[in-house]
């Protein structure tokens, strides 16, 4: 357990940016899953929810939540599976 009143603030301050990196990573994770789902049965619809992807994905990289190369990865992917 932390003694110092740094060390406590420190693990309040992690926990926070923990929960805001889970929530962008979350958010990210889902709308990839829903245009994966999507580019089985309609791709037109999965076209247009792309843009909203890169969105999530570039914030999530902005953010430093991921790595730029992972980033462009993904949105390759994504690219890639949709056409």
């Amino acid at each position: 357990m932390p003694i110092t009143k740094s060390a406590k603030k420190a693990i309040r301050v992690s926990a926070r940016k923990k929960a805001m990196n889970d929530r962008r990573k979350r958010s990210m994770k889902d709308i990839i899953k829903k245009i994966e789902k999507l580019s089985k049965t309609d791709k037109a619809e999965a076209t247009k929810m792309l843009s909203s992807a890169y969105q999530v994905i570039d914030k999530a990289t902005k953010r430093g939540v991921i790595k730029k190369n992972n980033a462009a990865r993904k949105k390759s992917r994504l690219t890639r599976l949709v056409k």
